[in-house]
Parts: structure tokens; sequence; C-alpha cells
């Protein structure tokens, strides 16, 4: 019998404020071990150190492997007459750091009053702990705190003596970071394993308001690398300027070609096969709170790219320019004219684009813009007989977007659930910007995927001084709670 959400919520409240510091403890715990999806020898300490805070609370773990992989924590508790089966996805790997950037050191949990970036002076790892407080560390805010709160969550419930209400199962992903580039080979070698009648993926951050968000979508992830050629060697910019060709000037012009300064995407064909979204989707977002003024304010901005409010920009297609590297800057800059120019581009995609069309689609404008495009570095007879070369690199996996129906019933439970433990109105989106690999488990495992965000909505992620807003985790455990117990 499910049981009433406020009841549910509640107790959790009560037992996570007697259990403060030992929630903190755990979390810091986890945060310690490096999770860089490339380094096998701590990715799997990871796995093994999650198999052990889910073994003694009643779950049957098993570590799922595919050749090549960082391991999948599968877990599976089954609850006596549920007719319903629950996967919770949480991935346990994080991206990449660059300690020296960092206010602290990434793999040793740091607590501060506040932002980084607001002078957040550091505090004591020790209860009681304000709830505007954030924990500093790698994946604090993507993607280690669902784990923690999820465990917290059962606990406070064997406390309270309530039951789940549907079988759980959990899905703990090791490679999403690096883009989950065995996924499809894992969901597919254990098929029936994962099958559900609803996968609640818990990545993300919450809406701008802070207030609790269910989506519903996300973005689709592609990119590409980007070089273009000068010279075979470096040329003195006094003796050869104006004469040689600049490779940094044609990336950049190159560049101006794709994307305006409003984020319009200025390449025939891009938006070719992009659905347009449905009046159930544009009544969500017009029912969101406004948060771009205060987003413009926090982030110092100034203004946006256009005029749309943030829902709206991200269920358009966009594209990234991550990075251009050539020469140097500052006291290490030379006048010389560099051999070639390199930039990463990211594309982020809508229903229905594909990575396959849209490679097709960036070359063929490369090549009007006078390009000769090849794969791999230039001959000397090629650059010999071409003015014009750019290399484009397609070695990033990369996977289209996923939106589920706006009207899927057992999401619109999960919605009555939480809206019963706020006095604001839930929101609902069709998508929250980021990109996770929902397509596959669409594609092969057959299930309705629903989006429930944990993080703080400026959580820092894949950036420096990530961090967690505590209050998120707290909700998180009773949010938890209430739909384990009342769905």
């Amino acid at each position: 019998m499910p049981a009433d959400p406020m009841v549910a919520a509640g107790q959790a409240r009560e037992w996570r404020q007697a259990h403060e510091q030992e929630i903190i403890d755990g979390f810091a715990e986890l945060l310690r071990l490096p999770n860089v999806a490339s380094d096998g020898i701590n990715i799997r300490r990871n796995a093994e150190y999650i198999r052990s805070l889910l073994t003694p609370r009643g779950f049957n773990v098993r570590l799922l492997e595919s050749e090549g992989s960082p391991p999948a924590v599968f877990a599976e508790r089954k609850t006596s007459g549920a007719v319903r089966t629950l996967m919770i996805y949480v991935h346990y790997d994080g991206q990449p750091v660059n300690a020296a950037e960092w206010a602290s050191d990434p793999w040793t949990p740091t607590m501060r009053d506040a932002p980084v970036e607001l002078g957040g002076k550091i505090m004591p790892m020790k209860a009681p702990f304000d709830p505007e407080w954030r924990l500093f560390a790698r994946s604090a805010g993507d993607d280690k705190a669902p784990i923690i709160a999820l465990n917290a969550a059962l606990d406070a419930m064997a406390a309270a003596g309530l039951d789940l209400s549907v079988n759980l199962k959990l899905f703990f992903e090791g490679e999403e970071e690096a883009g989950s580039p065995h996924l499809k080979q894992m969901l597919s070698q254990h098929r029936a394993l994962l099958d559900a009648d609803l996968w609640l993926f818990c990545d993300g951050p919450v809406h701008q308001s802070r207030r609790w968000l269910l989506s519903y979508g996300v973005r689709g992830s592609f990119g590409f690398g980007l070089t273009v050629f000068g010279p075979n060697r470096p040329l003195h910019s006094g003796h050869y300027g104006n004469w040689a060709p600049n490779p940094i000037a044609r990336l950049t012009r190159l560049l101006d070609t794709m994307r305006d300064e409003q984020g319009n995407i200025l390449i025939d064909g891009f938006d070719d096969q992009v659905v347009p979204p449905s009046l159930l989707e544009m009544a969500a977002i017009e029912a969101a709170p406004p948060v771009d003024e205060t987003l413009v304010g926090q982030f110092g901005i100034g203004r946006p790219e256009n005029a749309e409010r943030i829902e709206l920009a991200v269920m358009r297609p966009a594209i990234n320019f991550r990075g251009i590297r050539s020469g140097d800057v500052g006291e290490k800059a030379r006048n010389s004219i560099q051999t070639s120019a390199t930039a990463s581009v990211g594309l982020r995609l809508v229903p229905a684009q594909t990575p396959d069309y849209l490679r097709q689609v960036i070359e063929r404008h490369v090549r009007e813009q006078g390009y000769l495009v090849v794969h791999q570095p230039p001959t000397a007879g090629q650059r010999a007989a071409h003015d014009r070369i750019a290399l484009l690199d397609w070695s990033e996996s990369g996977y289209p977007a996923y939106r589920a129906p706006f009207d899927l019933p057992m999401a619109q439970e999960v919605a009555g659930i939480m809206q019963q433990l706020s006095d604001q109105p839930l929101v609902q989106l069709p998508t929250m910007g980021g990109s996770l690999p929902l397509y596959l488990i669409d594609e092969v495992v057959g299930a309705p995927i629903l989006i429930l965000p944990v993080a703080n909505h400026d959580n820092n992620q894949h950036g420096k001084n990530e961090n967690l807003r505590l209050q998120n985790l707290w909700d998180a455990i009773e949010i938890y709670a209430a739909v384990l117990t009342g769905l």
C-alpha cells in the first residue's frame, strides 16, 4: 500500500536532521575517490565502494562488465506485492580536473559557506550544518549526490518502518562523462535484467529558480575538432605578415560562418531534422518561473545572446566553441605566423537530429567556404595543391536528443507526489538542456524515461570548484523517500 508522501517526507526529514554528520561523512568518503573514467584502478574502487553501500541495504548487487569499459553497478531490491519496477540511473564517474584551477583540492571535500566566486569561507565539516553551505569536490554536483541521498532515504524509511511501494533497480554508470561509448553494448547484453516500468535519471541541476524540476528530455551531444593550416613552418610576422596566410585569422573567420553572436546557426541544412515543440511543451515553458534577469546578474554577462527565455533557448540546437589553440599569449607570445590553428566545437542536438546527418551537413558547409576537407593530417602534396585545407576530427562519440511524451502517465504520478511536498508549483520542462544517453535506453530497453535532477543550478559542474548546496541534498532525501513509498 503506497504511503502518504507528506508523511514519508516528514519522517525522512526527522531522520536526516538526526544523522547529518553521518550523511556528510559518507558523502565525503565517496568524493575522495578520483573517478575519471579513463583511470581504471580508481574507477573500479568507486564501483566497489558503491557496492559496499548497497549490499547492507538489502540489494542484490552485481558489477556489469563490458570489454574495455568501467563496470556499471547494478542493484536490485524486490518488494513483496509490488506490481511495478522503478529503475534509478546515476553515473558515478566525473569530468577530468585541473587541480591548479581549484580553490581547494578537488579530491579533498571542503565545506564553504558560499560559492567561491562570492568569497565563500571554509567551514568545519562538523554538524550542525547551515543548509546554504556547499560541499566542494569533483562530482559533488555531477553526479554522486543522488547515490548518497538515495542511501539516506532508504535508511530513513527503514527507521520509520516504511516499505518500498515498487520493486527497485539501480544502474550506476561509470563512463557517462566519457560519452558512454560502451553503454549500448552493456544494455543489449543485459536487456532483460534492465527492464523497468520507468527509468528515473537522477542527473543535472534543478531549475534556476531553485524549484524542483522534472524534465522529460535532454539535448543530444556531439563534437569535432577543426584544424586549418598556414605555412609549413613558423614565419617571422615582420618579414611575412600580410603575405603568408594566418591560420588563426582563417579559423576564426570559418567559425564565424557557423553561428552568429545571437547563437543562430548559419549552416544550411543544420535545422532540417528539428521537430518543433508541442503545444503542451510550450505551455509548460510558459508556466515555469522566469529566471533570465536573475541569471544575468549571477553570471555577470551583461545580457544573454538573444531575447528569448532560457527554457526556449535550450529547445534549439546549439554550436559551442569550446576552445581554440594556436601559438601563445602574454609573456610567451611570439611575433610569428603559426603553422595551424585548432578549434574544439561542441554541438547540442534536439529531436530528431542525428550525428551522422550533421556530419555531412557540416563538412558540406566547410567545403562551400573553399576548403579541402581531410580526416588525416594533410600531405605535402595536398598543402602545395590547395590554398585552404580543413582537418575535421570526428573521433568524439556523440548521441541524439531524447524527449518523452509530456503526458506520460507514470511521470505525472511522480509529479503529483513531488507537488505534494512543496507549496510552490513543480517545474516541468520538455528538456533540461544538458545531455545524457537517454536515447539508448529508449532504443535498446524501450522503457519510458524521466529526469529528476538533484544538484543546485550553480554547482559549477564540469568546471573548477564544483559544489553541492546542502539543502539540495536534504530535499533529495525527502523526495526519494516520498517517491519510493508512494509510487
